[in-house]
């Protein structure tokens, strides 16, 4: 059976919801961290080659974290919604979406589930863009109303 076509006022799909400014800030420290401390285990003649990898290492390190947590996101498609966190990843379709929650005071939003548990959604959180993810969790109750069978709560 073919998916239904979104209503206008609906985003197309597919469609990625993620922080986008708090992952610019992210991989752009963790990439210029990185730059500094190779300038620096290159620059400093008294480093001995191990002393430089533990530098550059670090700096992997950092970056590496910094890019962990630019992860978040979640991609919406005609088939239902696939929620990447920091360390995992989960594919629901539309009906196991029973609300979408951002309340006041949340860190990202939340999806309640069909089976009774709840699903941090981290790819739309309102830290350093309220606005952006206050219209991005509208967006997605919309498109949960539209092709799964939950309501929606503020």
């Amino acid at each position: 059976m073919p998916s239904p076509v979104p209503p206008t006022g609906l985003p197309d799909l597919p469609v990625t919801f993620r922080p986008t400014r708090t992952r610019i800030v992210l991989l752009s420290i963790g990439a210029a961290l990185l730059a500094v401390l190779t300038v620096m285990s290159l620059a400093l003649p008294a480093l001995n080659p191990g002393d430089r990898g533990s530098f550059i290492g670090t700096g992997l390190l950092v970056f590496g974290v910094l890019a962990l947590l630019s992860r978040p996101k979640v991609v919406a498609t005609r088939d239902g919604v696939t929620v990447v966190n920091l360390t995992t990843k989960r594919r629901l379709a539309w009906a196991e979406i029973v609300r979408v929650n951002l309340r006041a005071g949340d860190a990202w939003v939340h999806l309640d589930l069909a089976d009774g548990t709840s699903l941090p959604a981290m790819g739309i959180q309102p830290g350093v863009s309220k606005a952006q993810a206050i219209a991005d969790a509208r967006a997605l109750r919309s498109l949960a109303e539209t092709f799964g069978t939950g309501t929606s709560a503020t």
